[in-house]
Order: structure tokens, then sequence, then C-alpha cells
């Protein structure tokens, strides 16, 4: 899967949009600061823009899939509302002690794969952007870029982790806010040139 375009995957609840957890109400969806702007840059780009994002409250019973359809089309309509277009939205439904394992879970990368065979993109030429560990492994493994932007979920064993990958040589970035991510991308077309 290295042939294609690359992508922004972008995680969902703490990195776009106000972390709530087992959010089941779209009136309740917030985005965060710079999250327009950091969408539009990826636009200007000629990026897809994926949203990729754990849901466990599905199997746990504490939101159904339409309630996860009525929150994902209400923040696409807050991103598009602000300049912004989304191509793809990717959820994985599981949680593992309910159940079992799965492929698509994050730090798994099923849900990348599925959206790099759908929509023709690069792995490795993309970048992922989370307030978590789970969200940014992925460049890890596919030799992508990626940011952690940590929030108020972000836990010490994140910060570990994402050190150590760095350490080890990973394409790995911390930044404090979506616009730093934001001007990230807009350098990288000066830093392929």
């Amino acid at each position: 899967m290295g042939t294609g375009t690359p992508a922004l995957f972008l995680d969902r609840d703490g990195t776009l949009i106000a972390d709530v957890p087992y959010l089941a109400e779209a009136s309740h969806v917030r985005l965060l600061p710079g999250a327009g702007a950091l969408v539009r840059e990826a636009n200007t780009l000629g990026w897809p823009v994926i949203i990729v994002t754990n849901q466990s409250g599905i199997a746990r019973r504490l939101i159904s899939e339409a309630q996860y359809d009525a929150v994902a089309a209400r923040v696409v309509a807050l991103l598009a509302a602000d300049g912004g277009a989304v191509t793809a939205t990717y959820h994985c439904p599981h949680e593992p002690s309910i159940t079992g394992p799965c492929d698509c879970r994050k730090p798994a990368t099923g849900m990348y794969r599925r959206a790099a065979r759908e929509l023709t993109l690069a792995l490795a030429s993309s970048v992922y952007i989370g307030d978590r560990w789970r969200d940014v492994a992925a460049a890890v493994e596919t030799g992508g870029i990626g940011l952690m932007i940590p929030g108020v979920e972000t836990s010490p064993d994140d910060h570990a982790q994402f050190d150590d990958a760095v350490a080890r040589g990973a394409r790995l970035h911390r930044m404090s806010a979506l616009e730093d991510a934001r001007a990230f991308l807009h350098a990288l077309p000066e830093r392929a040139a």
C-alpha cells in the first residue's frame, strides 16, 4: 500500500472535538480550536481527510450505531461549516473484553489499511494526528508521520510510548495545539522539495 495519495488521519475525541465519554448526543459535539483550519489545510494540499475513531461504547451498549452515525455526521457538518471537507470516517465498535480481539481497534492498523484499500492511499506518506499514543502508533508501523497533541486524556504511558518510539527513530512529533499541526502540514510541501 505504498502507492496512492497521502492522507491526513485524524482521531476524533480529544483531537477534533471535545472528549465526552461515550458521546451519544450529536448536539453535544464541540469542535476544538483549530480543527477546521487543520482540515482546510489538508484539503488545500489535496489530501483526503480521514477520521479514525475507537467507539467501544457501541460494544458496551452505551451508545447505538445510529447514535454514533448522528455524532459522526455532526462532526463532518461542523467541519464543513468551517470550510473543511472530510473524505471518510471509520470507527471500531469493539471492546476486546466483550467482543474479543479485532484488527481495527487502535493502535491496530485495520481501519487505516481499510481506508488505504478503499481510497488508494499511501500510508507511508500520510500524517496521523491524535491526543493519545494509540492514535499515532500507526505512523510507526506504516512509516508515516505521527503528530501527538496531548490533551486531558493523554496519560504518562502515552508520553512514555511516544518517547520510546522517537528514541527508536520514528517520525513522530509532539505538538501543543491543532494550529501547530496545521503549520506542520503547511510546511510539508517545502520539506519534500
